[in-house]
């Protein structure tokens, strides 16, 4: 090879090292823009507006609803969205809307308003999880994929700390102010991914045989535990900080400081999930987090200490996105023969657990309501929802082994 030869296979190598990793930028602004900040950030806000007047309890727990509402629309419409236009186009398309609805939520103007960008800004989402994550995992080599999809989802983690780190500060300035700063933020992590986006979508795989049965049942069963699992995190998911500053008393500074907690734990999910199924295998790993979970969305309805919350925090944090690569890789893991299915499965999945969140959420909002505040049957419920999501793996995993033999 000459020295021109070497010299521009070299400079093509620094840019596809330079392109991967805008690209694995670009997918942690969009988990951190379309879940991050755009779910999330409306825990700590949401004593803030109750307070405030613009919506009571009831309301303001149902705008939270509607934004887990609009994420399955978006979990079933993103590729749709991408086949119409592009995957880039659709990415920078969702990130824009997520930032808008920001801005639009600074202004009250009605509840139905307020509904229409909560539900929009969860389409974004929704959007953003199916479509974004798979764009860049596709351009990455194999070896490398496991810690590029670790740094992608700790994106949502790092918008659940900014969120409870950021609102109460902003919110010093005023509610609709805070509203503003967050669409700011937003906007800025959009123009960083901006570029970073892959120019050109995979090449889709070729079909292939479907799996046999054994592997299909565990695949369904899957799906079924994810699903439970969406729902059993709702508790902590839209009433933590409420469930501390009004239902304990503490105020909203407290409540946004486990926020941080769980926040921090979001952060650290995703990459400690990965060493975990390392060493054990994804489908091991997973049935430990439905063990470790459970226990932790149970222990508010057991006990108000300091610490038992603080650990209920930071563990629940990490699964609500730890789970996510463990399916993922169960998913590839269970369909290792069948390339071409990994994709629809992860989609199917999903979907199921938008689903399941979005009317766990309505639930939820609907049983608060109904009990004048029992925050210790949400949580009671949500342990339900994990404790059924570990006997499916059980027997999923006992009927596997009994066709294996």
């Amino acid at each position: 090879m000459s020295k021109l030869q070497a010299s521009t296979h070299s400079t093509a190598s620094r840019d596809q090292s330079h392109n991967r990793k805008w690209g694995i930028a670009s997918g942690f602004s969009a988990s951190l823009v379309g879940i991050g900040l755009a779910r999330f950030a409306y825990t700590p806000l949401l004593p803030a507006i109750i307070d405030a007047g613009w919506f009571d309890s009831s309301k303001a727990a149902y705008l939270g609803a509607a934004n887990l509402a609009g994420y399955l629309i978006g979990a079933l419409t993103g590729r749709v969205m991408a086949q119409n236009s592009s995957t880039a186009f659709a990415l920078r398309a969702m990130m824009l809307l997520a930032s808008v609805a920001f801005i639009a939520c600074a202004f009250p103007v009605s509840y139905l308003w307020f509904f229409t960008w909560r539900l929009l800004s969860g389409i974004s989402g929704g959007a953003l999880m199916v479509l974004a994550a798979p764009a860049v995992l596709a351009h990455i080599s194999p070896s490398k994929r496991g810690l590029a999809g670790g740094i992608i989802f700790m994106g949502v983690g790092v918008g659940v700390a900014a969120s409870g780190t950021l609102v109460p500060l902003l919110l010093q300035l005023g509610l609709q102010q805070t509203w503003l700063g967050l669409g700011v933020i937003s906007l800025a992590f959009t123009a960083i991914a901006w570029l970073g986006w892959p120019k050109q979508d995979p090449a889709p795989a070729t079909a292939s045989q479907h799996p046999r049965q054994s592997k299909d049942h565990t695949l369904k069963a899957l799906y079924a535990e994810y699903a439970l699992n969406a729902a059993g995190w709702v508790p902590h998911m839209i009433f933590l900080v409420a469930f501390v500053a009004h239902g304990l008393g503490k105020g909203l500074e407290v409540g946004a400081q486990y926020w941080v907690l769980f926040g921090i734990g979001a952060t650290l999910g995703p990459l400690l999930a990965g060493v975990l199924a390392d060493r054990v295998g994804f489908g091991r790993a997973l049935r430990l987090s439905f063990i470790l979970e459970g226990i932790c969305v149970c222990i508010p309805a057991l006990t108000t200490g300091s610490v038992s919350l603080m650990a209920s925090s930071i563990v629940v944090g990490a699964f609500v996105t730890g789970t996510v690569p463990l399916v993922l890789g169960r998913v590839q893991e269970l369909l290792a023969h069948h390339p071409a299915q990994q994709g629809p499965a992860w989609r199917t999945a999903t979907v199921g657990f938008a689903l399941f969140q979005a009317v766990a959420a309505y639930g939820f909002s609907y049983l608060f309501s109904a009990t004048g505040g029992d925050y210790a049957l949400l949580f009671l419920i949500g342990t339900g929802a994990i404790a059924l999501a570990l006997v499916i793996d059980l027997v999923a995993a006992r009927r596997a082994n009994h066709a294996a033999t």
